[in-house]
């Protein structure tokens, strides 16, 4: 069950969605349960739809990027602003938050939906140029400059380091780590999920596509989490909550641990029920319940 505030809680109206681009009729087709869908196999037809998800519903007109970069599903990705919206307790629609996306990719999701949904600002990272041109290439398309800004992590082995400055004040901070450790790891993974969708062929192709940046970091995704949350020790007080999207329910309890002996106030373990699939969130602060609610109370000023 997705958000309550989710525009996509309900599932997709195809008829709409098609009136809205027809660029993704091609790929819509009746199943054998008489329900309009598409082959959620097929890379083109997955962002055909996410691109249509995005100017029917965030007023998003141009979204486009290579298509060897990672294509991320919108309900998903969404579903993370929601709930750091209530992680923050805004006191109002157009409270002055300012957001830091780790790692926003070449399709700049988290800062289009969380500007779009909330009126966010955004300082994106990446540690890829290329990334980073395909994302400004976006955001100016939408006239959204004076929303959303990038920073480039010239050492892919930091990721606050680099990036923060010394007058920098966030609000939140947010991060959709690589999840595999290498390539091979990477291509297991996909052939086990087309082979659930029963479209497994001896040409394995990764239905949200995705470059080595994107989906792998030495060490695999413990390796990253445990310099996210190191690296947010050092910098206690530039940002009021950090947060991450955790992959493996593994890990959660391994960071637990490492932010009790980094002496974090308060931490969090949010809960994302999608279908059959839960992903979750750890939020973690070094701010005092004081020092939150004072926050809060100046509108994250």
């Amino acid at each position: 069950m997705l958000h309550k505030k989710n525009k996509h809680k309900n599932g997709y109206n195809f008829d709409n969605l098609r009136a809205t681009n027809k660029d993704l009729e091609p790929f819509v087709f009746t199943n054998t349960h008489g329900t309009q869908t598409i082959d959620f196999a097929k890379p083109d037809a997955v962002r055909a739809l996410n691109t249509t998800l995005l100017k029917a519903h965030y007023t998003i007109s141009h979204w486009d990027f290579p298509k060897v970069n990672l294509c991320p599903p919108i309900p998903g990705r969404v579903e993370y602003i929601h709930y750091m919206a209530d992680l923050l307790k805004m006191p109002k629609p157009n409270a002055n938050i300012k957001v830091l996306d780790i790692g926003t990719g070449a399709s700049c999701i988290y800062p289009l939906l969380g500007n779009a949904e909330y009126d966010w600002q955004f300082v994106a990272t990446d540690i890829s140029e290329g990334s980073l041109a395909s994302a400004q290439k976006i955001v100016e398309k939408n006239k959204l400059n004076d929303a959303i800004s990038f920073r480039l992590q010239r050492n892919s082995a930091n990721i606050f380091k680099g990036i923060l400055r010394e007058n920098d004040a966030f609000s939140l901070s947010i991060c959709n780590p690589p999840f595999y450790k290498n390539e091979a790891e990477a291509f297991e993974a996909t052939t086990r999920k087309l082979k659930g969708l029963g479209k497994l062929t001896d040409t394995v192709v990764r239905n949200f596509a995705g470059t080595a940046q994107e989906l792998w970091f030495e060490g695999g995704e413990k390796a990253f989490l445990h310099t996210y949350l190191y690296e947010s020790s050092l910098y206690k007080k530039q940002c009021v909550w950090y947060s991450s999207l955790v992959s493996n329910k593994a890990h959660v309890k391994s960071m637990q641990a490492s932010l009790k002996k980094l002496n974090a106030e308060t931490v969090k373990v949010i809960t994302m029920p999608m279908g059959n699939k839960v992903s979750r969130v750890v939020a973690w602060t070094f701010f005092t319940d004081e020092e939150l609610k004072a926050a809060i109370k100046n509108n994250y000023k």
